[in-house]
Parts: structure tokens; sequence; C-alpha cells
């Protein structure tokens, strides 16, 4: 197995929550409250009476005083339900370190799920390329857990990227409030993008978007005459780097603005990854810095 997919690793991550900070369905029992109201835990409030209700639902004794039909509803406390959408598109496949950008994904991927299966939490994962490759709907058993780290480990880099078109997909999928955390490079077109993660701002979702990148990338520190080759597809470039380094940067860096532009205008939360970092103490940071929202 991967040594970045080891559950011992995630040890360390045992003691930070991750709590959402706005309505989602389902918290911590004791610390959140659950949006939707259901018939179980403790009294919310009435509702007038619809016919095919649950009759055994009926409040009798505000039928006596006011000769009205009222249904009692209750507060239903139920655990965090998240879904984890990995990008396993081509470009996650680039690496200049020891890890690729998918295998970073891959651990991020696997902390998330440590960690609120620890919290008895429901957790999903997704695996996509141009489309949905793996659909788990979320569970909160340890076998769960074993079940997503052997799908994680057999998964290399696929085809090109076509994000936008799959969160379209999954926000049709997923009917009912969910944090939504989605790891890419996000090497797609910002438009389509924001329209995508528009829809499940539409729907409630919490969102995360966890942008992963090699330093080389954002750098471009190349000199020499250097062949450069599609990791998406069959296009190899032979070509002067120096040449091309400014424009280069200029439409990176415009691509990063609009994508964090988009994340603040829909408030979701979006953080950089680079794989040359410590992984623990950066994501170990963010993890606490959402305890003291």
């Amino acid at each position: 197995m991967n040594e970045l997919l080891n559950p011992k690793r995630y040890a360390s991550f045992k003691r930070l929550e991750l709590l959402a900070h706005s309505v989602v369905e389902g918290f911590k029992t004791g610390l959140h409250k659950s949006p939707y109201k259901g018939f179980a835990i403790e009294f919310e409030q009435h509702r007038p009476y619809v016919f095919g209700d649950d009759l055994k639902h009926l409040d009798w004794k505000l039928l006596a005083k006011s000769d009205r039909y009222y249904i009692k509803q209750y507060e239903e406390d139920t655990s965090l339900r998240a879904y984890l959408i990995l990008d396993t598109s081509g470009s996650m496949g680039y690496t200049s370190q020891k890890h690729s950008k998918l295998d970073y994904g891959k651990y991020l991927l696997g902390v998330f799920s440590y960690l609120m299966l620890s919290q008895q939490d429901s957790v999903g994962m997704v695996t996509c390329d141009t489309k949905i490759q793996n659909f788990m709907s979320p569970r909160s058993s340890a076998k769960h857990l074993r079940n997503m780290m052997e799908v994680l480990n057999d998964i290399s880099p696929g085809q090109d990227t076509g994000l936008a078109n799959v969160l379209h997909a999954l926000a049709g999928k997923i009917k009912r409030r969910a944090l939504i955390v989605i790891i890419s490079d996000f090497f797609d077109d910002t438009e389509s993008l924001k329209k995508a993660l528009n829809h499940f701002a539409h729907k409630k979702h919490e969102v995360i978007l966890y942008q992963i990148l090699d330093r080389k990338e954002t750098e471009f520190p190349f000199n020499d005459l250097t062949q450069f080759e599609s990791l998406e597809g069959d296009e190899i470039q032979m070509t002067d780097p120096v040449r091309i380094k400014k424009a280069y940067l200029e439409e990176f860096n415009k691509h990063k603005a609009n994508l964090k532009k988009v994340c603040f205008n829909l408030r979701i939360d979006f953080q950089q990854l680079f794989t040359d970092d410590p992984f623990e103490r950066t994501v170990a940071s963010y993890l606490a810095g959402r305890l003291k929202k």
C-alpha cells in the first residue's frame, strides 16, 4: 500500500475536528443541530396537519384547546454527511517531487475520511476525470474506510480534466445538504467551474476547495531548451522556456486569481497545498483554524 495511505499516519489528526460552520445536514451530536425536522429527539415546533400525516404525531391537547389540527415536529440530531471528491485526471499525475499531486490528493482524502469517521460522521468518496469513475455513498464504519483506501490505492492518473461537468452531475445526485470537499489542481475553465460551484451553493452545501500544485507549476523555473509533454493528450513540444515564461506565469496567475474570486463570492473555503510542503503541518494548521471560526 502507498505509504501516504497508511491509516496509522492519520492518527496525528484524530483530535482535530472538521466542524462545518454553516448549516449542513448534520453535525457532531451535542455541538450542532440538524437543519432537518424529523420525528425524534426533542420537540421543535408545530405545523398544520396535512391529509396523509401520521396521526400518532397529532397534538391532541392542542386540538382540544383550539379545535385545530397540528402535527408536532421534532429536532433530529444526525452526524455530518460529507462527500470527498478527488480529481484523478492526467494533470494530477505531474510531479517534480517525491510524490505527485495525485498522491497528495489521495493522502488528503484519506485524512479527511479518517477524521470524520473517527467522529462517527458519514463520508462518501468520488473519483473523477472527464466523468465519475468511482462513487461510494456516505458510510460511517471502519470497514468503509478500508474499502475507500483500497480503491484509492488502485487509482492512477486518467484522462482529460472535466471537473466542471462532473460537479454539475454530482450536484444533481446529492439531494440533502452536506459538506463537499473538492481536491484538484483545478486546471479547468474557471467560468465553467463557477457555474458548477454555484450549483452546490444554491443547494446550501458547504464547500471546501483544496488546490494541489507542484511548485514548478507556479514558478516555471526552467531555463534550458525543454521538451514539454501533455499529461492529458499526445502533444509534445520542444521549446525555449525562457521565451514563454512571462506569458505562462501571467496566464497561470490570472487563472488562480479568477478561481479565488469565484470562491470568495460564493463563500467557499479555498486552500492551496504544494507537494513540497510538510503535509501534516499544513493540513493541521487549516483544521485548527476552522475550530476557531
